[in-house]
């Protein structure tokens, strides 16, 4: 007979190399992995500017006053308003249709202010901001229509920028305040 031992191996698994294959799927799963990045609202500053040149006074009637209160509540005008209403009012402002005296002259002088309180909500700021844009939009497209016979958005950017230079979009935003201790 054969006396030869057989010696048995230990089957086991090298798992030295498990972390360093868990380390390269980390790496590639955080370069190939995208994150949304909430930007904000898109708004196009004015220059800074110092010095009495740059100061030039506003002219009560040219200012369209739009507040917002910490319990989301619209203020247009000094009177309590819905935000469904907001547009309509911000158009017949800024056109003035029919040439009232206490409304600007032009477009051009047309001053849109938003003042909101600490407390107003993200979601009613929106809401009011978009109304407005809303408002500058529709009067953009109804120049379009009235002059060109075509969409604002199918015009040529030369011809946008005519027409956003007879209807600039002003809107002034104020720092909020704490409306309860004014």
């Amino acid at each position: 007979m054969n006396t030869r031992k057989f010696r048995r191996s230990n089957a086991s698994i090298g798992a030295g190399s498990m972390a360093d294959i868990a380390f390269l799927l980390l790496i590639f799963f955080l370069v190939a992995t995208t994150i949304d990045v909430d930007k904000g609202i898109m708004v196009k500053l004015p220059p800074f500017c110092e010095g009495p040149e740059c100061s030039e006074p506003v002219i009560d009637k040219n200012v369209f006053s739009v507040m917002v209160n910490a319990a989301d509540q619209l203020l247009i005008e000094g009177q309590p308003a819905e935000v469904s209403s907001l547009r309509s009012k911000a158009k017949e402002f800024i056109s003035n249709p029919n040439r009232l005296r206490h409304l600007p002259k032009s477009p051009r002088a047309a001053i849109i202010s938003i003042k909101n309180d600490r407390g107003t909500s993200y979601a009613a700021y929106l809401k009011v901001y978009n109304e407005l844009r809303g408002a500058y939009n529709e009067l953009w497209e109804e120049a379009a229509r009235d002059r060109y016979d075509r969409s604002y958005t199918t015009l040529e950017p030369s011809i946008q920028k005519e027409i956003r230079k007879h209807i600039p979009l002003i809107i002034s935003e104020a720092e909020p305040t704490n409306y309860g201790s004014e």
